[in-house]
């Protein structure tokens, strides 16, 4: 079952001719949510053949410009392709209220779009029957929040062999499937465990976006299977960093290491780096499982 990462854009402040601003998508089997709309969303989203028929949720993590700019050309163009259904956009009241005004400009939407204000108190904002989505508090200079996309319990796996013995009809299958026993026509009870192996670990994603180092951050990822920080600047840009709430590649990496995440993807780049590789080293002296993000890049989170 599909949880991948494409990562749209991984710019910030501005479009460069290297980097798009923030955008990025996961297709969790098949239905898509975005985190956070950049300029240039629509046309990523294209270039990297993604459907927007099936972009269902939008999360804006906070509303400075370079993230959710490309929101309001984004749903006029899911109007021109007809989309139907309903469309959910989580962001921040005083955006909510904007893109309302905007949205009166774009006609009438095919689709229903639906406007979910969120706060910087800690929540948990979207479930399906595939994933939970919650928030954490960032530091920065607005009021910001990371997300939190975990997995739910996945279904255990049939041992062929073991219900053929066993002569376990069709019809039990999905109830071995959540981890009940199976009882046989005589009432002899049979083991789950006998008849089935277990299911492929639940992953988790953590987007944490424009934020100063923080312990609250830092205790909000802890053991988070992938996480995306953002790294605008390497060490030798700290004290600009800081005054504009931002984190290094070094600050990203050691808060990966606290946390005891397995996997660090480093991106929000400042326009000021022609080559990124000097942060994805200064990340990996503090946390080598660090790569850097790249407009394009598709990243399998679960196996």
């Amino acid at each position: 079952m599909r949880f991948e990462l494409n990562i749209l854009g991984c710019g910030s402040a501005k479009p460069t001719t290297r980097h798009l601003p923030s955008c990025q998508v996961l297709n969790v089997r098949d239905n898509l949510m975005m985190i956070d709309c950049g300029e240039g969303a629509q046309m990523a989203m294209s270039r990297q053949r993604l459907k927007f028929s099936r972009l269902r949720h939008i999360f804006i993590s906070h509303l400075h410009g370079d993230h959710w700019f490309g929101l309001p050309g984004l749903l006029s163009t899911m109007g021109l392709h007809e989309q139907t259904g309903t469309v959910t956009v989580h962001i921040f009241k005083d955006g909510a209220q904007l893109l309302q005004q905007m949205v009166g400009f774009m006609g009438q939407l095919p689709y229903h779009l639906e406007i979910n204000v969120i706060g910087t108190q800690p929540a948990c904002i979207h479930e399906d029957n595939a994933v939970t989505v919650s928030t954490f508090t960032l530091n920065h200079r607005v009021p910001a929040v990371g997300f939190i996309i975990r997995e739910k319990p996945k279904m255990r796996h049939i041992n062929p062999e073991a219900t053929r013995e066993a002569n376990v009809p069709h019809w039990a299958m999905n109830s071995l499937r959540q981890g009940l026993d199976y009882v046989t026509p005589e009432g002899i009870v049979i083991p789950n465990a006998q008849l089935t192996t277990d299911a492929d670990p639940s992953v988790s994603y953590a987007y944490c976006s424009d934020t100063r180092p923080s312990p609250r951050v830092t205790a909000a990822l802890e053991g988070v299977d992938w996480l995306y920080h953002e790294a605008t600047y390497g060490e030798e840009c700290k004290r600009q960093a800081h005054a504009r709430y931002h984190s290094t590649a070094h600050e990203a990496a050691q808060t990966a290491h606290d946390a005891h995440v397995k996997q660090l993807i480093i991106g929000h780049f400042s326009s000021r780096y022609l080559d990124e590789t000097p942060l994805l080293h200064e990340a990996q002296t503090i946390f080598p499982n660090t790569r850097l993000a790249n407009e394009g890049m598709l990243v399998a989170l679960a196996h």
